[in-house]
């Protein structure tokens, strides 16, 4: 099969989940003998970004993003037409080249991508985050989920005081986004990355697409893993060393769980960091010591080495996660994993090594007291991997093979 896979978060200097994700897939596909060709942006230069990116097939640069914010932040405003003139753009460089796939796969932010696609093409979206309806991809407000339907209540997004003229064009602009989602999900197939995400966009935007929308959970791959099976002694009651994988900006709620942690009792943990984001340098300032550490942007064979190092992961995100590839991770590599029982990460008990592996909890407060006060369970890598990208891509052939809408 020649696929084709988009994705406008590659090439990157550092590449996000998502892209991660893109290029994991290719690369699986590659070795089951397919033909793949990843498209990205152009105006970046991918031999500068290729080993980062790591994807083992030709690249072709197809769209270019640079201008592409039109002043959003400054004029306190969500434009109509910003986000479909780049879809437009996205889609132009793929009809370009969909005469030599059999399917193109669409990995990014711009769910009405496939709104510009005609029904003949073979195309298939991923989604991966909140963005099929919120123009900001993550439903967080005010320090929490948002719940808000209501397409006015958006502008809030955009600016603190919005003002009537403003509310009024934000509006206008999430209520044409969240319809162009729909009409594109209803002339194209759609994957959703966990079954949360799918319930979420039926809430806010109904309509019967059950003929053209599926849900494959993220994968993680096999090989990628550090391959020494031997499990670690036991972490003692004393000294527990626990990794935090995430970017540092309020949703994935560092701030909030080192907060926490350092009004628990002396509890001989330590902490490590992974990752960069907006909010890194407060938080440093506010909590780094001997016993927290922040480690920077690491590459994703460095993250999982320090996570088969650690006693545990903790993924103390207080947004509704879609599908954290952090959690796969350290269930794959045989850790607890605690986090909060938002969004998706129920969902990912199934791809536990042992019963009790992925702990959950309500709150960040029940979770550092969880940590504190309950021994960790010793690491166990002697189950079945099922979160595996050679286990999982079954589905998605079946996917790319399912007849067009």
């Amino acid at each position: 099969m020649r696929i084709l896979i988009v994705s406008e978060d590659i090439p990157a200097p550092q590449v996000g989940g998502l892209g991660k994700h893109a290029v994991r897939l290719g690369n699986a596909l590659l070795a089951r003998g397919h033909a793949v060709t990843l498209m990205g942006r152009s105006e970046l230069d991918y031999a500068q970004c290729a080993a980062e990116v790591g994807f083992n097939g030709p690249f072709i640069g197809g769209f270019d993003f640079r201008r592409a914010g039109w002043k959003e932040h400054a004029l306190g405003v969500f434009l109509p037409w910003k986000r479909p003139h780049a879809a437009r753009r996205i889609a132009r460089a793929i009809l370009e080249r969909a005469g030599d796939f059999d399917v193109v796969h669409y990995h990014g932010h711009l769910p009405m991508v496939g709104r510009y696609i005609p029904r003949g093409v073979n195309f298939v979206q991923t989604r991966h985050d909140h963005g099929s309806e919120c123009v900001t991809h993550v439903r967080f407000r005010d320090g929490r989920p948002c719940t808000a339907l209501d397409a006015r209540a958006c502008a809030g997004c955009a600016s603190a005081e919005p003002g009537l003229l403003r509310r009024e064009i934000s509006a206008a602009a999430v209520r044409q986004y969240r319809r162009h989602s729909a009409e594109a999900f209803a002339r194209h197939k759609t994957i959703f990355v966990s079954d949360f995400l799918r319930r979420r966009f039926d809430r806010v935007v109904a309509g019967d697409r059950s003929r053209t929308s599926f849900v494959v959970h993220n994968f993680i791959d096999l090989q990628s893993l550090p391959q020494d099976r031997e499990p670690p002694a036991a972490p003692a009651r004393d000294r527990r060393r626990i990794v935090v994988v995430a970017r540092i900006d309020e949703v994935k709620g560092i701030e909030a769980f080192l907060q926490a942690l350092s009004r628990a009792p002396a509890s001989g943990i330590e902490v490590e960091i992974v990752g960069d984001g907006p909010l890194r340098s407060r938080a440093e300032a506010a909590f780094a010591s001997p016993s927290v550490r922040f480690l920077g942007w690491c590459s994703q064979a460095q993250t999982l080495q320090r996570i088969a190092r650690a006693d545990a992961v903790v993924v103390p995100s207080v947004w509704e996660e879609p599908c954290a590839t952090t959690i796969l991770e350290g269930l794959a590599l045989g850790k607890p994993v605690l986090a909060l029982a938002l969004g998706g990460t129920p969902e990912l008990a199934r791809y536990e090594l042992w019963r009790g592996q992925l702990a959950l909890f309500g709150a960040l407060e029940e979770l550092v007291r969880a940590l504190v006060e309950r021994p960790l369970p010793p690491t166990r890598r002697d189950g079945e991997l099922k979160a595996d990208v050679a286990r999982m891509l079954p589905q998605l052939i079946a996917v790319y093979e399912e007849a067009r809408p």
